[in-house]
């Protein structure tokens, strides 16, 4: 089976693995590639890409806040 794997996404891109089925296990009725890669992998590319766009779109938010932070800062 083919995954895709988003965890670093926003460092190293998306990318494939060829997994077992049986690597698959089911947790609190979620589908996991546990340990490794729990809640960062998706079935299909499209739902990679899609995850991946929001994981920028909350990293730019994040980033947004800290520059306003700074430019608030004030050194006498």
């Amino acid at each position: 089976m083919k995954v895709w794997i988003t965890k670093y996404a926003l460092t190293r891109g998306i990318f494939e693995l060829e997994v077992d089925s049986c690597g698959i296990d089911v947790v609190n009725g979620k589908e996991s590639l546990y340990p490794y890669f729990e809640g960062d992998w998706r079935k299909t590319k499209e739902e990679a890409v899609l995850r991946a766009n929001c994981m920028r779109e909350q990293k730019i938010k994040s980033l947004k806040k800290q520059i306003e932070k700074l430019e608030k800062m004030k050194f006498d």
